[in-house]
């Protein structure tokens, strides 16, 4: 899981994605989890002449850059980021295999992603719940509050998966980075979502002084106990091994 630190500047957020992807592989990863809009982080404020510029083709230019790194480097990578669809605007999570084919694309299905009077026109959902049959095994995805609705982690329980990719992001309404917070108020209730679904799951949040958003990653097991983490606050890559 790697926790990048997202600024202004798209191209600086892409370089600091392309060389994360690469210092995983130094660390021994097979697999680099990126968190939810982790390019832009989730910035959109409902304004269709805004956020649609955000937006990035699936497949398109900046999913080809990705899957030029995790072919050049031999690795799987998942990242979340808003998709552009004509004049849609989704939230979406991608896959790439160590050949940068796409082998799983995913759409957020619950609305928190923007307010409740953004045009529906414009701010879409997910209606479906992909999965990908990997050398891992079985991996799905779930996107930041996907996560706590219990009839999307019901549907998700339901295919059974090895492993759920979970891409988020949060922060604290004062735009803290207080781990001590995160540790009384929250960390359990992620946990326990693995519980929901009865697999492994990988969640990890990004950095970011534009929003808030606090950092955090962790690899939870199917009864809920935390494997590995990375307290929030800081950038860095989380390196865990999960026996599938």
């Amino acid at each position: 899981m790697a926790v990048n630190r997202v600024g202004l500047s798209r191209k600086a957020n892409l370089a600091g994605i392309l060389e994360m992807a690469a210092a995983a592989v130094g660390q021994g990863a097979e697999m680099v989890l990126f968190p939810e809009a982790a390019l832009t982080g989730l910035i959109n404020d409902d304004d269709p002449e805004l956020d649609l510029p955000l937006g990035e083709e699936i497949p398109g230019p900046l999913v080809n850059l990705l899957s030029s790194a995790a072919n050049q480097n031999g690795i799987w990578l998942g990242i979340g980021l808003l998709e552009r669809d004509g004049e849609r605007l989704y939230d979406s999570a991608v896959l790439l295999d160590p050949q940068g084919r796409i082998a799983l694309k995913y759409r957020r299905i619950s609305p928190g992603w923007h307010g409740t009077k953004a045009d529906p026109r414009v701010y879409c959902h997910g209606n479906e719940l992909p999965f990908a049959e990997t050398p891992f095994g079985r991996l799905s995805f779930l996107i930041c509050g996907d996560l706590f609705d219990d009839e999307i982690a019901q549907g998700a329980r339901g295919l059974k998966p090895d492993l759920v990719l979970v891409p988020f992001a949060r922060n604290f309404e004062d735009g803290s980075w207080d781990a001590g917070r995160w540790e009384r108020e929250e960390r359990g209730a992620y946990a326990e979502r693995a519980k929901v679904i009865g697999s492994y799951v990988a969640m990890v949040n990004y950095l970011s002084e534009i929003d808030g958003a606090f950092g955090g990653a962790m690899i939870v097991s199917p009864k809920g106990d935390i494997l590995c983490e990375l307290s929030p606050g800081v950038s860095g890559i989380l390196v865990g091994e999960i026996g599938l």
